[in-house]
């Protein structure tokens, strides 16, 4: 079975054909020469990281230790990796770390998992979830103050509401604690500084002022901020959480042992015990082990993983295989020629997690305010508690009720929830029209799209062919055909298989890598490659019938997914250009471009020359979202501004995008953009409202008018808005 157009083989090395993925990087010998000269390559887990300057801190204080050569900080999955010489070790980072306020933690890459990303979900749900069970019983407490209670009441009103409160803000305060004083043994400011400083002069103020039998305390200021923050803090974590590394994916697809020829038996053996130059017999439904170059047999490949080829092609001897394909006719004996870490999937690997290092890198809009509204903040408590104490001739308690004041009527609440409320808010609504956020930056990042990349096998078809002339054929040839067809499970046999009542045949028997022969009515009849049967391919996909002296050809289409036209005129409705590129053959990928439109498109591209658009396309300055389901697209998927797969996509492919695509209706792809763009204004409208608060509130706090429980009131009903506003996405 075939498609007439194979796709070209390149020639290299003395005439032997190689494979498309091993084109995608120079050979096992030049990349251990180029390896002489040894680094140390190190990653370690960045539990506190959580923002921009995060980033620039980490990198700035490893990159300025003695041997190291780069340091790259991954946001999203939290991790630090750095290339340096080979006297470095993990320990030296972690100490270097350990001196800017950082946490840091070796990682061993063959043992990373969620369970770490889990365990602090977790843990902030608990401590959210504590937060508002205090919030509620010390709110119902101060009805009672609210309400005239006076002398030994209120006082014993106030003393329960400090035996709940206090120890809930140590309690679920501790995530900010714990950021803040880590910032501020190194001598700097973060978001989380003024967030700590106002729990616990909410807190300390309320205690002061209960022992002193005062009017006032401010327990239900101090555990609202604390439950509005948590809550801000764990729909930030929920966007990011579901985040893991595509490159970890693409690892799992090595297959961990293979059956060695040692004097011509078969012995299994570990793939870091197997050498280049030794013989490797892999089985009919077996996954290539290692590359290698076939000695012996001949079968039918299975590369659409790689390379995005709609089809199997043929495999015969001299042509070179990549780890990761799939043997489906016939056994095979293969010379390696790499393994493990020289093998074109992990190599491809290393490219998407190179690919994933550089995406992580972009910042949100709310980490970029938080750059320089944390020092304002600081700055205006300072500067009213001393015209205070100034103005009132040294009146310390009046003095810092008015600076916790400030510090509270300013705290980062609404700023905190004006991206995490929107993208939770248009997640839901994605989510309902069947497209799953999985990163939290992605809408912002969707919302600055100019050109889409478009795949094609599994994305815009469905990967299943069909055939397009079985009305040229009579009954007869329809019956014969079907009957082939039932012995073989390549895919364009299971299309022809139930087409009609199989015919009776004989002696059915497959021929790996060309076809199914068997005998009808005395003579042989063949279903396969065109040069099988005798005749010459047309330039279209399609399979071959030699029946009575004469050839019938089967042609064939795949099915556009449900919903592409759709897609593609909505985006182009949107002014966005669209491209094509594919790996599959010119015949298909044309006639595909043709039947949606698309003028822009590229055929028989390797993943290498997916990853090379997309990045040149990025550094002519504009953001690609690139929609893409294979293996050979993982590389492009994590080096676009935004990527996009679809369910039935690759494990690595889903785990490399941002959304996934839950049905196989393509329409809500032209939605998002829309709704992205939306998304985009409600965040900037949020951050419009909370700046608005701060230019009303600032002052009449400053001036003295607000207590401290007046600010935790401000505050709350800013946060309230900026998460009505953001409900309107719904």
């Amino acid at each position: 079975m075939t498609q007439a157009a194979a796709h070209p083989l390149q020639v290299e090395h003395g005439g032997m054909a190689a494979c498309p993925a091993c084109a995608v990087m120079p050979s096992a010998q030049a990349l251990a020469e180029a390896a002489k000269p040894l680094h140390a390559r190190l990653m370690l887990s960045l539990p506190t990281a959580h923002c921009a300057a995060c980033i620039s801190a980490v990198e700035g204080a490893v990159l300025a230790a003695d041997g190291v050569i780069s340091a790259r900080v991954n946001l999203t999955l939290k991790r630090l990796s750095v290339e340096a010489e080979p006297q470095v070790t993990a320990s030296d980072m972690i100490a270097v770390l350990r001196g800017v306020g950082y946490e840091a933690h070796e990682l061993d890459a063959g043992l990373l998992n969620t369970t770490e990303t889990d365990r602090q979900g977790r843990d902030l749900l608990m401590r959210l979830g504590v937060a508002f069970f205090s919030m509620m019983n010390v709110m119902l407490l101060s009805v009672a103050v609210w309400s005239g209670a006076e002398a030994a009441t209120r006082d014993m009103f106030h003393w329960i509401s400090a035996m709940i409160a206090i120890p809930t803000v140590v309690f679920a305060g501790q995530p900010f604690f714990k950021s803040a004083w880590a910032a501020l043994r190194v001598g700097r400011l973060g978001m989380d500084v003024p967030i700590s400083l106002a729990l616990v002069l909410a807190s300390a103020i309320s205690l002061y002022e209960t022992t002193q039998s005062g009017v006032h305390a401010y327990f239900d200021a101090a555990v609202m901020l604390c439950f509005f923050l948590l809550l801000g803090r764990y729909l930030d974590h929920r966007t990011r959480a579901v985040a893991r590394s595509a490159a970890e994916e693409l690892a799992a697809l090595e297959v961990p042992r293979a059956r060695v020829l040692v004097d011509g038996t078969e012995v299994e053996r570990a793939i870091s015990e197997i050498a280049v130059g030794d013989l490797v017999r892999v089985r009919p439904g077996g996954r290539m082990p290692v590359d290698g170059v076939i000695t012996e047999g001949a079968s039918e490949i299975d590369r659409s993983l790689l390379t995005g080829e709609s089809l199997p092609v043929f495999a015969g001897l001299g042509m070179a295989v990549s780890a990761g394909e799939v043997n489906l006719t016939g056994p095979l004996t293969l010379r390696v020629t790499a393994t493990g870490a020289d093998s074109s999937l992990h190599r491809m690997a290393d490219l998407v997690a190179v690919a994933e290092s550089a995406r992580s890198k972009y910042t949100t809009l709310a980490e970029r305010a938080a750059s320089w509204y944390s020092p304002l903040v600081h700055l205006l408590s300072f500067a009213a508690f001393g015209f205070w104490m100034w103005r009132t001739g040294g009146d310390f308690r009046h003095a810092v009720n008015i600076s916790a004041a400030v510090l509270i009527i300013t705290c980062p609440c609404a700023l905190g929830l004006a991206v995490p409320a929107v993208v939770t808010s248009a997640s839901g609504k994605l989510f309902r029209k069947g497209l799953l956020i999985k990163d939290g930056t992605a809408l912002e990042r969707l919302a600055q799209v100019d050109v889409v990349v478009f795949d094609k096998t599994g994305t815009l078809t469905l990967g299943t062919p069909e055939p397009t002339n079985l009305a040229d054929h009579s009954p007869q040839v329809l019956g014969v055909v079907a009957a082939l067809a039932a012995g073989s499970s390549h895919p364009l046999a299971r299309a022809l298989a139930t087409i009609a009542t199989p015919a009776r045949v004989e002696d059915l028997r497959e021929v790996a890598g060309y076809g199914i022969e068997a005998r009808h009515m005395g003579q042989v009849v063949r279903l396969g490659r065109a040069e099988w049967v005798g005749t010459q391919a047309v330039d279209v996909t399609a399979t071959y019938l030699s029946l009575d002296g004469v050839v019938h050809v089967f042609t064939f289409a795949d099915h556009i997914r449900p919903g592409a036209e759709a897609a593609i005129a909505a985006l182009k409705a949107q002014g966005k250009a669209i491209k094509l590129i594919s790996g599959d053959t010119t015949g298909p990928v044309a006639d595909l471009a043709l039947r949606l439109g698309i003028a822009d498109w590229t055929a028989g591209a390797l993943p290498a020359e997916k990853l090379a658009l997309v990045r040149g396309l990025t550094e002519a300055g504009h953001f690609v979202l690139m929609v893409g389901d294979g293996l050979n697209d993982t590389a492009a998927l994590s080096a676009a501004h935004v990527s996009i797969s679809p369910a039935t996509a690759l494990d690595a492919a889903r785990t490399a995008s941002d959304i996934v695509l839950l049905g196989q209706n393509m329409a809500p792809i032209g939605d998002a953009a829309r709704i992205a763009r939306q998304a985009k204004r409600r965040i900037l409208e949020n951050f419009g409202l909370s700046a608005a608060y701060n230019i009303v509130a600032v002052p009449i706090a400053l001036l003295g008018f607000a207590t401290p429980l007046a600010a935790a009131l401000a505050m709350s009903l800013s946060s309230i808005t900026v998460s009505l506003n953001s409900l309107r996405l719904k």
